[in-house]
C-alpha cells in the first residue's frame, strides 16, 4: 500500500546513510526509507525548526 509516497533521489553523505541503515536494522525497520521517513516525521511533528535549519546545518563545513 502506497498512501501517497512519491520516488525522489537525494544525495546524502555515506555516514548518513550508515546511520539510516543502523536504525532500520537496531529497531527492525523494513528498509533506509522507511528509517528516514520516521525521522522525518518526528522532525515534522515535534521538532524546533529553527533549531535545525537555523544552526549547524553541516556538520562538516566547521
Amino acid at each position: 500500500m502506497n498512501k501517497g509516497k512519491v520516488v525522489e533521489s537525494f544525495e546524502i553523505e555515506a555516514d548518513q546513510l550508515a546511520w539510516l541503515k543502523d536504525m532500520a536494522a537496531t529497531y527492525g525497520l523494513k528498509d533506509t526509507g522507511k528509517a528516514l521517513r520516521v525521522a522525518l516525521d518526528h522532525a515534522m511533528m515535534d521538532a524546533d525548526e529553527e533549531k535545525i535549519f537555523m544552526s549547524i546545518r553541516c556538520r562538516r563545513c566547521g
